[in-house]
Protein backbone atom coordinates (compact mmCIF):
# COMPACT_ATOMS: atom_id res chain seq x y z
CA UNK A 1 0.00 0.00 0.00
CA UNK A 2 1.34 3.41 -0.93
CA UNK A 3 2.06 5.57 2.09
CA UNK A 4 1.76 9.31 2.47
CA UNK A 5 3.99 12.14 3.66
CA UNK A 6 3.01 13.96 6.84
CA UNK A 7 3.60 17.28 5.08
CA UNK A 8 0.60 16.47 2.87
CA UNK A 9 -1.68 17.00 5.88
CA UNK A 10 -2.98 20.58 6.02
CA UNK A 11 -3.43 22.74 9.11
CA UNK A 12 -7.20 22.59 8.57
CA UNK A 13 -7.10 18.78 8.59
CA UNK A 14 -5.14 18.80 11.86
CA UNK A 15 -7.67 21.22 13.36
CA UNK A 16 -10.60 18.99 12.37
CA UNK A 17 -8.81 15.96 13.79
CA UNK A 18 -8.14 17.83 17.05
CA UNK A 19 -11.78 18.95 17.30
CA UNK A 20 -13.05 15.42 16.71
CA UNK A 21 -10.53 13.78 19.05
CA UNK A 22 -10.79 16.06 22.08
CA UNK A 23 -14.48 16.76 21.54
CA UNK A 24 -15.31 13.05 21.46
CA UNK A 25 -12.95 12.44 24.37
CA UNK A 26 -15.11 14.74 26.48
CA UNK A 27 -18.17 12.73 25.42
CA UNK A 28 -16.60 9.90 27.41
CA UNK A 29 -16.22 12.07 30.50
CA UNK A 30 -19.99 12.65 30.42
CA UNK A 31 -20.62 8.95 29.79
CA UNK A 32 -18.34 7.36 32.39
CA UNK A 33 -19.14 9.63 35.32
CA UNK A 34 -21.51 6.96 36.65
CA UNK A 35 -18.67 4.42 36.71
CA UNK A 36 -16.70 6.53 39.18
CA UNK A 37 -19.61 7.26 41.53
CA UNK A 38 -20.97 3.70 41.81
CA UNK A 39 -19.29 2.86 45.12
CA UNK A 40 -20.48 6.03 46.94
CA UNK A 41 -23.98 5.66 45.46
CA UNK A 42 -24.19 2.13 46.92
CA UNK A 43 -22.56 3.15 50.20
CA UNK A 44 -25.06 6.01 50.67
CA UNK A 45 -27.99 3.71 49.72
CA UNK A 46 -28.98 5.88 46.76
CA UNK A 47 -29.02 2.89 44.37
CA UNK A 48 -28.28 -0.84 44.64
CA UNK A 49 -25.76 -2.76 42.53
CA UNK A 50 -28.54 -4.27 40.39
CA UNK A 51 -30.15 -0.85 39.87
CA UNK A 52 -26.79 0.59 38.80
CA UNK A 53 -26.47 -2.25 36.30
CA UNK A 54 -29.92 -1.53 34.88
CA UNK A 55 -29.24 2.21 34.68
CA UNK A 56 -25.94 1.55 32.93
CA UNK A 57 -27.59 -0.82 30.48
CA UNK A 58 -30.25 1.81 29.70
CA UNK A 59 -27.49 4.12 28.44
CA UNK A 60 -25.98 1.38 26.33
CA UNK A 61 -29.27 0.26 24.79
CA UNK A 62 -30.23 3.82 23.90
CA UNK A 63 -26.74 4.30 22.50
CA UNK A 64 -27.11 1.14 20.40
CA UNK A 65 -30.35 2.32 18.78
CA UNK A 66 -29.00 5.83 18.37
CA UNK A 67 -25.73 4.63 16.85
CA UNK A 68 -27.62 3.03 13.97
CA UNK A 69 -30.11 5.82 13.30
CA UNK A 70 -27.53 8.58 13.73
CA UNK A 71 -25.05 6.58 11.65
CA UNK A 72 -27.49 6.56 8.74
CA UNK A 73 -28.28 10.25 9.26
CA UNK A 74 -24.61 11.21 9.50
CA UNK A 75 -24.19 10.28 5.83
CA UNK A 76 -26.56 13.20 5.06
CA UNK A 77 -26.68 15.81 7.89
CA UNK A 78 -24.41 18.55 9.31
CA UNK A 79 -21.75 16.68 11.24
CA UNK A 80 -20.62 19.73 13.20
CA UNK A 81 -24.11 20.40 14.58
CA UNK A 82 -24.65 16.73 15.38
CA UNK A 83 -21.34 16.48 17.26
CA UNK A 84 -21.94 19.64 19.30
CA UNK A 85 -25.61 18.88 20.06
CA UNK A 86 -24.85 15.40 21.38
CA UNK A 87 -22.21 16.63 23.83
CA UNK A 88 -24.33 19.59 24.96
CA UNK A 89 -27.26 17.28 25.76
CA UNK A 90 -25.04 14.81 27.61
CA UNK A 91 -23.44 17.57 29.70
CA UNK A 92 -26.87 18.98 30.59
CA UNK A 93 -28.09 15.58 31.84
CA UNK A 94 -24.98 15.19 34.02
CA UNK A 95 -25.79 18.60 35.46
CA UNK A 96 -29.32 17.44 36.27
CA UNK A 97 -28.09 14.29 38.04
CA UNK A 98 -25.48 16.20 40.00
CA UNK A 99 -28.05 18.75 41.11
CA UNK A 100 -30.98 16.46 41.95
CA UNK A 101 -29.82 12.84 41.54
CA UNK A 102 -30.50 11.77 45.13
CA UNK A 103 -34.13 12.90 44.96
CA UNK A 104 -35.08 11.42 41.61
CA UNK A 105 -35.67 7.78 42.50
CA UNK A 106 -34.41 4.84 40.47
CA UNK A 107 -36.88 4.98 37.56
CA UNK A 108 -36.27 8.65 36.74
CA UNK A 109 -32.53 8.32 37.35
CA UNK A 110 -32.37 5.39 34.88
CA UNK A 111 -34.53 7.24 32.33
CA UNK A 112 -32.22 10.27 32.43
CA UNK A 113 -29.15 8.08 32.09
CA UNK A 114 -30.77 6.26 29.17
CA UNK A 115 -31.48 9.60 27.46
CA UNK A 116 -27.80 10.38 27.95
CA UNK A 117 -27.09 7.30 25.82
CA UNK A 118 -29.11 8.78 22.96
CA UNK A 119 -27.12 12.01 23.01
CA UNK A 120 -23.89 10.01 23.30
CA UNK A 121 -24.76 8.12 20.10
CA UNK A 122 -24.35 11.30 18.01
CA UNK A 123 -20.61 11.55 18.60
CA UNK A 124 -18.92 8.64 16.84
CA UNK A 125 -20.95 8.73 13.58
CA UNK A 126 -20.29 12.47 13.14
CA UNK A 127 -16.56 11.99 13.77
CA UNK A 128 -16.06 8.90 11.60
CA UNK A 129 -17.99 10.23 8.61
CA UNK A 130 -16.07 13.48 8.97
CA UNK A 131 -12.75 11.61 8.91
CA UNK A 132 -13.72 9.75 5.73
CA UNK A 133 -14.40 13.13 4.08
CA UNK A 134 -11.21 14.82 5.26
CA UNK A 135 -8.69 11.98 4.80
CA UNK A 136 -7.92 9.72 1.84
CA UNK A 137 -8.14 5.90 2.15
CA UNK A 138 -4.34 5.57 2.25
CA UNK A 139 -4.33 7.89 5.30
CA UNK A 140 -7.44 6.48 6.94
CA UNK A 141 -5.91 3.87 9.23
CA UNK A 142 -3.35 6.27 10.65
CA UNK A 143 -5.78 9.11 11.30
CA UNK A 144 -8.59 6.84 12.45
CA UNK A 145 -6.13 5.49 14.99
CA UNK A 146 -5.21 9.01 16.11
CA UNK A 147 -8.89 9.90 16.51
CA UNK A 148 -9.59 6.66 18.39
CA UNK A 149 -7.31 7.95 21.14
CA UNK A 150 -10.36 10.05 22.07
CA UNK A 151 -11.83 7.06 23.89
CA UNK A 152 -8.78 6.74 26.09
CA UNK A 153 -8.33 10.47 26.60
CA UNK A 154 -11.89 10.64 27.92
CA UNK A 155 -11.45 7.52 30.04
CA UNK A 156 -8.22 8.83 31.52
CA UNK A 157 -9.77 12.20 32.38
CA UNK A 158 -12.70 10.39 33.98
CA UNK A 159 -10.82 7.81 36.02
CA UNK A 160 -8.21 10.27 37.28
CA UNK A 161 -9.78 13.75 37.43
CA UNK A 162 -13.34 12.65 38.18
CA UNK A 163 -12.05 10.24 40.83
CA UNK A 164 -10.25 13.18 42.46
CA UNK A 165 -13.41 15.27 42.36
CA UNK A 166 -15.53 12.44 43.82
CA UNK A 167 -12.97 11.83 46.58
CA UNK A 168 -13.17 15.51 47.53
CA UNK A 169 -16.83 16.41 46.91
CA UNK A 170 -18.73 13.13 46.64
CA UNK A 171 -20.80 11.65 43.86
CA UNK A 172 -22.68 14.88 43.12
CA UNK A 173 -19.37 16.59 42.41
CA UNK A 174 -18.54 13.82 39.95
CA UNK A 175 -21.61 14.54 37.83
CA UNK A 176 -21.21 18.33 38.07
CA UNK A 177 -17.51 18.21 37.15
CA UNK A 178 -18.30 16.05 34.12
CA UNK A 179 -20.96 18.53 33.01
CA UNK A 180 -18.44 21.39 33.19
CA UNK A 181 -15.88 19.49 31.11
CA UNK A 182 -18.58 18.61 28.56
CA UNK A 183 -19.43 22.29 28.14
CA UNK A 184 -15.77 23.00 27.36
CA UNK A 185 -15.93 20.28 24.70
CA UNK A 186 -18.90 21.91 22.96
CA UNK A 187 -16.89 25.12 22.63
CA UNK A 188 -13.91 23.20 21.27
CA UNK A 189 -16.03 21.51 18.60
CA UNK A 190 -17.54 24.84 17.50
CA UNK A 191 -14.08 26.34 17.03
CA UNK A 192 -12.22 23.45 15.35
CA UNK A 193 -14.57 21.00 13.62
CA UNK A 194 -15.87 21.39 10.04
CA UNK A 195 -18.19 19.20 7.95
CA UNK A 196 -16.05 18.75 4.82
CA UNK A 197 -13.16 20.41 2.94
CA UNK A 198 -14.20 23.74 1.42
CA UNK A 199 -13.14 22.62 -2.05
CA UNK A 200 -15.07 19.36 -1.85
CA UNK A 201 -18.33 19.12 -3.72
CA UNK A 202 -20.95 16.94 -2.11
CA UNK A 203 -21.69 13.93 -4.28
CA UNK A 204 -25.35 13.39 -5.13
CA UNK A 205 -26.81 10.54 -3.15
CA UNK A 206 -28.64 7.68 -4.89
CA UNK A 207 -32.40 7.97 -4.49
CA UNK A 208 -33.46 6.38 -1.20
CA UNK A 209 -35.78 3.42 -1.33
CA UNK A 210 -39.02 2.94 0.50
CA UNK A 211 -37.25 2.57 3.84
CA UNK A 212 -35.28 5.78 3.31
CA UNK A 213 -32.04 3.87 2.63
CA UNK A 214 -29.90 4.04 -0.48
CA UNK A 215 -29.02 0.81 -2.34
CA UNK A 216 -25.46 1.08 -0.99
CA UNK A 217 -26.73 1.31 2.57
CA UNK A 218 -29.00 -1.69 2.05
CA UNK A 219 -26.03 -3.66 0.73
CA UNK A 220 -24.11 -2.86 3.91
CA UNK A 221 -27.00 -4.04 6.08
CA UNK A 222 -26.99 -7.37 4.23
CA UNK A 223 -23.24 -7.96 4.51
CA UNK A 224 -22.39 -11.05 6.65
CA UNK A 225 -18.82 -9.75 7.03
CA UNK A 226 -19.99 -6.44 8.53
CA UNK A 227 -22.25 -8.28 10.98
CA UNK A 228 -19.48 -10.70 11.96
CA UNK A 229 -17.18 -7.76 12.69
CA UNK A 230 -20.03 -6.19 14.65
CA UNK A 231 -20.47 -9.30 16.82
CA UNK A 232 -16.73 -9.48 17.48
CA UNK A 233 -16.88 -5.83 18.52
CA UNK A 234 -19.84 -6.61 20.80
CA UNK A 235 -17.76 -9.19 22.68
CA UNK A 236 -14.90 -6.73 22.93
CA UNK A 237 -17.29 -4.12 24.34
CA UNK A 238 -18.38 -6.56 27.03
CA UNK A 239 -14.80 -6.74 28.27
CA UNK A 240 -14.15 -3.05 27.67
CA UNK A 241 -17.08 -1.89 29.76
CA UNK A 242 -16.62 -4.64 32.32
CA UNK A 243 -13.46 -2.74 33.31
CA UNK A 244 -14.72 0.77 32.51
CA UNK A 245 -18.04 0.34 34.32
CA UNK A 246 -17.05 -2.04 37.12
CA UNK A 247 -13.25 -1.93 37.29
CA UNK A 248 -13.10 0.68 40.06
CA UNK A 249 -15.84 -1.18 41.97
CA UNK A 250 -13.98 -4.49 41.47
CA UNK A 251 -10.57 -3.22 42.57
CA UNK A 252 -12.15 -1.48 45.58
CA UNK A 253 -14.16 -4.44 46.85
CA UNK A 254 -12.21 -7.47 45.59
CA UNK A 255 -8.69 -6.22 46.28
CA UNK A 256 -9.09 -3.56 48.93
CA UNK A 257 -7.86 -0.52 47.00
CA UNK A 258 -9.14 2.93 47.91
CA UNK A 259 -11.38 4.61 45.33
CA UNK A 260 -8.51 6.88 44.32
CA UNK A 261 -6.10 3.94 43.93
CA UNK A 262 -8.69 1.95 41.99
CA UNK A 263 -9.36 4.93 39.73
CA UNK A 264 -5.62 5.28 39.13
CA UNK A 265 -5.32 1.63 38.10
CA UNK A 266 -8.22 1.79 35.67
CA UNK A 267 -6.91 5.15 34.45
CA UNK A 268 -3.59 3.45 33.71
CA UNK A 269 -5.37 1.30 31.12
CA UNK A 270 -6.69 4.46 29.47
CA UNK A 271 -3.22 6.01 29.28
CA UNK A 272 -1.82 2.97 27.52
CA UNK A 273 -4.98 2.72 25.46
CA UNK A 274 -3.87 5.93 23.74
CA UNK A 275 -0.69 4.15 22.68
CA UNK A 276 -2.72 1.20 21.41
CA UNK A 277 -5.15 3.27 19.36
CA UNK A 278 -2.50 5.49 17.79
CA UNK A 279 -0.21 2.58 17.01
CA UNK A 280 -2.87 0.20 15.68
CA UNK A 281 -4.02 2.35 12.77
CA UNK A 282 -0.49 3.29 11.74
CA UNK A 283 0.80 -0.28 12.06
CA UNK A 284 -2.10 -1.68 10.04
CA UNK A 285 -1.43 0.90 7.30
CA UNK A 286 2.32 0.27 7.16
CA UNK A 287 3.59 -2.92 8.78
CA UNK A 288 0.50 -5.01 7.93
CA UNK A 289 -0.08 -3.39 4.51
CA UNK A 290 -3.64 -2.30 5.26
CA UNK A 291 -4.66 -5.64 6.82
CA UNK A 292 -6.77 -4.91 9.91
CA UNK A 293 -7.57 -8.50 10.89
CA UNK A 294 -4.10 -9.74 11.86
CA UNK A 295 -3.45 -6.97 14.39
CA UNK A 296 -7.02 -7.38 15.67
CA UNK A 297 -6.29 -11.04 16.39
CA UNK A 298 -3.03 -10.24 18.15
CA UNK A 299 -4.62 -7.61 20.36
CA UNK A 300 -7.64 -9.84 21.00
CA UNK A 301 -5.35 -12.47 22.51
CA UNK A 302 -3.63 -9.75 24.58
CA UNK A 303 -7.04 -8.61 25.84
CA UNK A 304 -7.93 -12.11 27.06
CA UNK A 305 -4.50 -12.63 28.65
CA UNK A 306 -4.65 -9.27 30.47
CA UNK A 307 -8.10 -10.00 31.88
CA UNK A 308 -6.89 -13.40 33.04
CA UNK A 309 -3.98 -11.71 34.82
CA UNK A 310 -6.28 -9.15 36.46
CA UNK A 311 -8.95 -11.63 37.54
CA UNK A 312 -6.77 -14.68 38.24
CA UNK A 313 -4.99 -13.03 41.16
CA UNK A 314 -7.86 -11.77 43.36
CA UNK A 315 -5.58 -10.19 45.96
CA UNK A 316 -2.93 -8.45 43.86
CA UNK A 317 -0.04 -7.70 44.09
CA UNK A 318 -0.33 -4.13 42.88
CA UNK A 319 2.46 -4.46 40.30
CA UNK A 320 0.63 -7.40 38.74
CA UNK A 321 -2.62 -5.45 38.59
CA UNK A 322 -0.76 -2.54 37.01
CA UNK A 323 0.74 -4.84 34.36
CA UNK A 324 -2.71 -6.27 33.64
CA UNK A 325 -4.12 -2.78 33.15
CA UNK A 326 -1.25 -1.80 30.84
CA UNK A 327 -1.88 -4.85 28.64
CA UNK A 328 -5.63 -4.37 28.76
CA UNK A 329 -5.29 -0.72 27.77
CA UNK A 330 -3.03 -1.51 24.81
CA UNK A 331 -5.40 -4.25 23.66
CA UNK A 332 -8.71 -2.42 24.06
CA UNK A 333 -7.31 0.78 22.61
CA UNK A 334 -6.30 -1.09 19.48
CA UNK A 335 -9.50 -3.14 19.24
CA UNK A 336 -11.74 -0.07 19.57
CA UNK A 337 -9.95 1.31 16.52
CA UNK A 338 -9.91 -1.93 14.50
CA UNK A 339 -13.01 -3.93 15.47
CA UNK A 340 -14.97 -0.89 16.64
CA UNK A 341 -15.06 0.76 13.24
CA UNK A 342 -12.05 0.66 10.93
CA UNK A 343 -12.51 -2.93 9.72
CA UNK A 344 -16.18 -2.31 8.88
CA UNK A 345 -15.59 1.11 7.30
CA UNK A 346 -12.84 -0.36 5.09
CA UNK A 347 -15.25 -3.08 3.93
CA UNK A 348 -17.86 -0.72 2.45
CA UNK A 349 -18.04 2.24 0.01
CA UNK A 350 -17.30 5.66 1.50
CA UNK A 351 -20.91 6.81 0.92
CA UNK A 352 -22.11 4.18 3.42
CA UNK A 353 -19.39 4.57 6.08
CA UNK A 354 -21.88 5.91 8.60
CA UNK A 355 -24.22 2.99 8.04
CA UNK A 356 -21.42 0.45 8.56
CA UNK A 357 -20.43 2.22 11.76
CA UNK A 358 -24.09 2.17 12.79
CA UNK A 359 -24.26 -1.62 12.44
CA UNK A 360 -21.11 -2.03 14.51
CA UNK A 361 -22.41 0.50 17.03
CA UNK A 362 -25.72 -1.34 17.50
CA UNK A 363 -24.00 -4.62 18.23
CA UNK A 364 -21.25 -3.06 20.35
CA UNK A 365 -23.54 -1.16 22.67
CA UNK A 366 -26.04 -3.98 22.93
CA UNK A 367 -23.08 -6.02 24.13
CA UNK A 368 -22.11 -3.27 26.55
CA UNK A 369 -25.71 -3.03 27.80
CA UNK A 370 -26.02 -6.78 28.35
CA UNK A 371 -22.67 -6.64 30.16
CA UNK A 372 -23.77 -3.94 32.58
CA UNK A 373 -27.07 -5.66 33.33
CA UNK A 374 -25.57 -9.15 33.72
CA UNK A 375 -22.54 -7.90 35.64
CA UNK A 376 -24.70 -5.89 38.04
CA UNK A 377 -26.94 -8.91 38.61
CA UNK A 378 -24.04 -11.34 39.14
CA UNK A 379 -22.19 -8.97 41.44
CA UNK A 380 -25.36 -8.31 43.44
CA UNK A 381 -26.04 -12.06 43.72
CA UNK A 382 -22.45 -12.51 44.93
CA UNK A 383 -22.86 -10.07 47.80
CA UNK A 384 -21.95 -11.82 51.04
CA UNK A 385 -24.18 -9.67 53.21
CA UNK A 386 -21.52 -8.29 55.52
CA UNK A 387 -21.42 -4.70 56.70
CA UNK A 388 -18.16 -4.23 54.78
CA UNK A 389 -19.94 -5.00 51.49
CA UNK A 390 -17.90 -8.08 50.60
CA UNK A 391 -18.56 -9.89 47.30
CA UNK A 392 -17.91 -13.20 45.56
CA UNK A 393 -16.80 -12.21 42.04
CA UNK A 394 -16.17 -15.75 40.72
CA UNK A 395 -19.17 -15.92 38.37
CA UNK A 396 -18.70 -12.47 36.87
CA UNK A 397 -15.03 -13.29 36.21
CA UNK A 398 -16.10 -16.23 34.04
CA UNK A 399 -18.55 -14.00 32.13
CA UNK A 400 -15.91 -11.37 31.38
CA UNK A 401 -13.23 -13.86 30.31
CA UNK A 402 -15.68 -15.83 28.14
CA UNK A 403 -16.55 -12.68 26.18
CA UNK A 404 -12.85 -12.02 25.48
CA UNK A 405 -12.35 -15.53 24.09
CA UNK A 406 -15.52 -15.31 21.98
CA UNK A 407 -14.25 -12.05 20.46
CA UNK A 408 -11.07 -13.74 19.26
CA UNK A 409 -13.09 -16.59 17.72
CA UNK A 410 -15.37 -14.17 15.83
CA UNK A 411 -12.36 -12.21 14.55
CA UNK A 412 -10.98 -15.46 13.14
CA UNK A 413 -14.35 -16.05 11.44
CA UNK A 414 -14.20 -12.54 9.94
CA UNK A 415 -10.74 -13.31 8.57
CA UNK A 416 -12.09 -16.46 6.90
CA UNK A 417 -15.00 -14.48 5.38
CA UNK A 418 -12.60 -11.87 4.00
CA UNK A 419 -10.41 -14.52 2.39
CA UNK A 420 -13.41 -16.33 0.90
CA UNK A 421 -14.75 -13.04 -0.49
CA UNK A 422 -11.37 -12.16 -2.01
CA UNK A 423 -11.10 -15.62 -3.57
CA UNK A 424 -14.60 -15.34 -5.06
CA UNK A 425 -13.72 -11.97 -6.66
CA UNK A 426 -10.48 -13.37 -8.06
CA UNK A 427 -12.27 -16.27 -9.78
CA UNK A 428 -14.87 -14.08 -11.53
Amino acid sequence: MKGFAWREVSARQWAVLAGATFGYGLYYVCRLSLSVVKAPLVAEHVLTEAQLGLAGSALFYANAVGKFTNGVLADRLSLRKMLALGLAGSALLNLVLGSAGGWLGFALFAAIWGLNGWFQSMGAPACVVGLTRWFEPRQRGTFYGLWSAAHNIGEGLTFVLTSLVVSAWGWRGGFLGSAAMGACGVLLIAILFRNRPAEAVAQPEPTPGAAGLTPTQVQVLRSPLVWCIALASACMYVTRYAVNSWGIFYFHHAKGYTLLEAGGLVGLSSVFGVVGTVASGWLSDTFFGGDRVKPALLFGVLNAASLLLMLGAPHGPKALDGAAMVGFGLAIGSLVCLLGGLMAVDSVPRAAAGTALGVVGVASYLGAGVQDMVSGWLIGKGRLGSAALAYDFSKVRIFWLGAAVAGVALTLLAQWMQRRSALARATH
